[in-house]
């Protein structure tokens, strides 16, 4: 062997002896995390994510347990009296129940949106589903704890659907925005729109503007564009709560 060579600096990997072990090499723990961290960088948001951005719900923080059977009665008992419509429901895959995306109506209070979880019978359930109006019981000290239910005849609200279009008096209404709120991701059931609407009927005095929440047949969708006009029917002048759109007067125009 070269003696003088190998007293030189640089020349051991020439004269073929092994580098000096985790020399020029990357640190493990290193690697690990940058793999780790690009992974998160560049991971796709959650389908719950990604729904609730399309659809509107704007990340609705999921709640904890469900309400004990004790504290439902107590709230059934004591709570604040309203109406929920349901924009949303889908069953719950690790524990019996479903889970309820609701838009909460409570007496000279500005609506809102939250999730519920709870067991609900067959017989109920056909009632709620996205669009429907149910009754409900809230928490006044914490506006997330709900209690949804299906109201006897005699205690149904008049902002049943079918009850305004049988019975209400009769308006023209402009489209002023549509957004949707929920949707059968299936395709099976009409996708349900918050519709922005200017109402006029021929015995008030003047125009009004409501806020409706309810589904749209699909063959109906194009009749929610800017500026369209829909056929409605109401029973008094608010909001919205009286108001329902009747799809087939409206496609008939």
């Amino acid at each position: 062997m070269n003696m003088a060579a190998r007293d030189r600096p640089g020349t051991a990997d020439r004269a073929g002896l092994p580098e000096s072990r985790g020399a020029g090499r990357p640190d493990a723990r290193g690697g690990v995390d940058a793999m780790a961290d690009s992974g998160r960088a560049g991971r796709r948001p959650s389908l719950f994510t990604r729904l609730s951005s399309q659809f509107g719900s704007r990340g609705l923080t999921r709640r904890g347990p469900e309400m004990t059977d004790a504290g439902r009665r107590e709230l059934l008992m004591h709570g604040v009296s309203g109406t929920a419509t349901v924009l949303g429901r889908r069953a719950r895959r690790s524990e019996p129940g479903h889970e309820f995306w609701v838009r909460v109506q409570l007496a000279d209070q500005h609506p809102y949106e939250t999730r519920v979880r709870q067991r609900v019978g067959a017989a109920d359930l056909d009632w709620m589903n996205p669009g429907g109006i149910i009754a409900c019981r809230v928490d006044p000290g914490d506006h997330d704890r709900v209690v949804l239910y299906v109201p006897a005849p005699d205690e149904a609200s008049r902002t049943n659907i079918a009850k305004i279009l049988a019975d209400g008096r009769r308006a023209r209404a402009t489209v002023l925005a549509a957004a949707p709120i929920a949707a059968d991701y299936t395709g099976r059931n009409d996708p349900v729109l918050r519709l922005d609407l200017e109402l006029r009927a021929w015995d008030e005095p003047t125009p009004w503007l409501v806020r409706v929440v309810q589904p749209v047949p699909l063959a109906a969708i194009e009749l929610v564009d800017l500026g369209r006009r829909l056929d409605v029917a109401f029973f008094t002048v608010d909001h919205g709560e009286s108001v329902a759109v009747d799809w087939a007067a409206s496609r008939e125009r």
